[in-house]
């Protein structure tokens, strides 16, 4: 009897103490998030194809984040892996872990910051109504949009632009931002909202979209950082590469390849 009160009362001793060990354990959480990507020694990064941030060049994906994603990883000795998003879906990707960041002209909002930590703002942005050239006089105004096919890339910020902006208009989702310059190039939509860092590339003399131009209408201001996931240890650490590269000029001789000189945030 003696013998069987001894063996219960250590059995309980020792699943008392492992409760107290898993109580005293931190739990798994996105605050690990650097240690698991350090661990790969990867660091998976989302984006989709626009200019001048991310786009194929004789096959080769190059663009502004291109570059700066590159030298952040350089510095914090992690490869670069590129992954092409559905930018709808993207939150879901990132929290998944389908992705380790998203790194593609994101803008920063009040929502998206519910579901994603941002690193410090890096670049100045605006999203822009693009029309034919030949029509541009005819949408000098919000109101003239009352009624006319408006596109943007679905979950963008040229969307929630639309909205808040040119509620009047008939809005048009579409996939990415390229197919809604295609829509008004091929006069399937009257105007597209874009940003103004995609517009100033692809728009203009000798550009594929050399028929079309930016209209004079008030939208709103914006800034482009990169998201991690949730309290995201890594999004500190990608903070300090960003702070060494901004100091040793790497982030300027970047922008300035890519014409973005004046919306570089210093």
């Amino acid at each position: 009897m003696k013998k069987t009160i001894a063996l219960l009362m250590t059995a309980f001793m020792l699943v008392s103490c492992f409760a107290c060990t898993a109580a005293a354990a931190p739990a798994a959480s996105e605050t690990d998030d650097w240690s698991y990507i350090q661990s790969k020694g990867t660091l998976v990064i989302g984006y989709t194809e626009y200019a001048p941030m991310n786009y194929t060049e004789n096959g080769t994906l190059v663009g502004f984040d291109t570059e700066f994603a590159e030298a952040v990883c350089a510095k914090l000795n992690l490869k670069p892996e590129f992954v092409e998003i559905d930018w709808d879906t993207k939150e879901l990707e990132l929290a998944g872990k389908k992705i380790d960041c998203i790194w593609n002209g994101l803008t920063v909002t009040e929502e998206r910051k519910s579901n994603m930590d941002f690193t410090v703002s890096y670049l100045k942005n605006q999203q822009v109504v693009v029309v034919r050239s030949e029509d541009a006089g005819k949408y000098a105004d919000a109101a003239s949009f009352a009624g006319e096919v408006v596109v943007a890339e679905a979950g963008s910020a040229g969307a929630a632009a639309i909205a808040a902006n040119l509620p009047d208009a008939e809005f048009v989702e579409v996939q990415a931002q390229s197919d809604a310059l295609l829509e008004v190039k091929t006069g399937k939509a009257t105007a597209a909202v874009i940003d103004l860092t995609m517009a100033k590339a692809m728009t203009g003399e000798g550009t594929d979209y050399s028929d079309l131009t930016i209209a004079s209408i008030d939208m709103m201001d914006e800034e482009y950082a990169i998201g991690f996931r949730v309290g995201s240890s890594a999004t500190a650490k990608v903070n300090e590469a960003i702070e060494a590269l901004t100091a040793d000029k790497t982030i300027a001789t970047i922008a300035e390849k890519y014409d973005l000189t004046d919306l570089l945030i210093q």
